[in-house]
């Protein structure tokens, strides 16, 4: 009874257009108060106690970074270095852009910002070059979506959070896929650009390439902070986060000299926001999986699904699908929040590492960053180019199918993502 008004409540507001995070609320809130003997007075202390977790702090820090170096000259400084490394390719600029995407993601750790940073430069580009339109903003919206992936990932973080496993871990874990899938995405961009005979770019003189190298290295040693930091021993990813917030301001304000102390105010109201808005989501995620846990729920599906005969890889398929379409309607933060608590108690059941399944549901996410009718990336791409969301959706197919083979890959040989962690820890 309590689980079927709990998620008849949750559906039904969600169908209504409430926000998640008040629909997770809402709907927990009423099954405590009405069908359990739960204090209603310790709703609100119980979402308060579940945002004062040390690692959720590296959320708003990574936000912060990520703004300060996307208001900056950094991107363009990043497309810079891409493009004098593989501009005079087939393809050269489509390649840039996948190449700056993967650069920038491992600065910012959001993939919007990642789209806006690099689409804003590279969508104007590439399409006076000749490129058709659609070639553009299907390499933009689709590479966009390493920014969860690759680390320093906010929705890593999230992931990290409500799994209880280690960040640091999974941002190790999530370095491998995140090259391949670019690695996926550049190949197929390539030999599409050769078989349709789009023209190549003058090379790049190793004098030239240099000197790209030497602007865009102030930005390039965030991720040298990040993941060298970490890896070795020096911070956690919170204080990682901290280090990435003074490091992408002071190269900002005194190296790149492209944001004044005045402007820093809206950086900090912008990412607060942002923060803010995802923290709210957390905390009312949060009394969700309380009411989950004490219900029992988690264990009576595994003790459901063990009994149904559910093997490991008939149940990894399960978890995609059920993912994929879950990233159609919501967000990742939402998707983690709500449907990790009741999947992961089966997975470690059935013997899966929760960080190998912690990269399954980071990449289920990018897909659904791309998939309608919520995917983020879909509107950000055709705010920039000014197509409509149907033709940008089209546009991104040929390399949103490059990411569902990644996944595949990625769900089915654990020790794509499993190699790092395991090696490095």
């Amino acid at each position: 009874m309590i689980s079927f008004t709990l998620f008849s409540l949750l559906f039904s507001l969600m169908a209504l257009g409430v926000p998640v995070a008040i629909a997770l609320g809402a709907s927990t809130a009423v099954t405590l108060v009405f069908l359990t003997d739960f204090d209603p007075v310790a709703i609100s202390a119980l979402m308060f106690e579940s945002l004062d977790k040390y690692a959720l702090m590296a959320i708003p820090m990574f936000i912060l970074a990520g703004n300060l170096l996307s208001k900056g000259s950094a991107a363009q400084r990043i497309v810079n270095l891409a493009s004098s490394l593989v501009g005079h390719l087939p393809g050269g600029l489509p390649l840039s852009a996948i190449m700056a995407s993967v650069i920038f993601a491992a600065v910012s750790g959001s993939s919007p910002a990642t789209v806006v940073a690099v689409g804003s430069i590279m969508y104007g580009a590439i399409s006076d070059a000749g490129y058709p339109k659609s070639y553009a903003i299907g390499t933009i919206a689709t590479s966009g979506t390493l920014g969860i992936l690759i680390p320093p990932s906010i929705v890593m973080i999230i992931y990290g959070v409500t799994a209880d496993v280690s960040i640091g871990k999974l941002f190790m874990a999530g370095i491998i896929p995140g090259l391949m899938i670019a690695s996926m995405l550049l190949f197929v961009t390539y030999i599409g650009a050769k078989r349709l005979g789009f023209k190549r770019a003058k090379a790049q003189t190793f004098k030239q390439i240099l000197f790209a190298l030497k602007e865009a290295s102030w930005a390039l040693f965030t991720v040298v902070f990040i993941i060298g930091g970490i890896y070795a021993g020096i911070f956690t990813p919170t204080e990682a986060a901290s280090v990435a917030v003074f490091w992408a301001l002071f190269i900002a304000i005194y190296i790149y000299k492209d944001i004044r102390w005045s402007e820093v105010e809206e950086v900090l109201f912008s990412s607060a926001k942002t923060s803010a808005m995802i923290l709210f989501i957390i905390a009312n995620a949060m009394i969700f999986s309380f009411l989950l846990t004490i219900e029992n729920i988690p264990q009576d599906l595994t003790s459901y699904l063990l009994e149904s005969g559910v093997t490991p890889l008939l149940f990894l398929l399960m978890v995609n699908i059920i993912l994929f379409f879950a990233g159609d309607f919501m967000e990742p933060s939402s998707v983690i929040m709500v449907l990790v608590p009741l999947l992961l108690p089966v997975a470690l059941t059935l013997g899966i590492n929760p960080i190998h399944f912690g990269v399954i549901v980071v990449v289920n996410m990018e897909l659904g960053m791309i998939t309608p009718p919520i995917g983020l990336n879909l509107f950000v791409a055709s705010s920039i180019s000014g197509l409509s969301l149907k033709d940008v959706m089209i546009a991104s197919l040929p390399w949103s199918l490059t990411i569902l083979v990644g996944l595949i890959l990625v769900t089915y040989i654990p020790q794509i993502s499993l190699f790092l962690p395991e090696y490095l820890y």
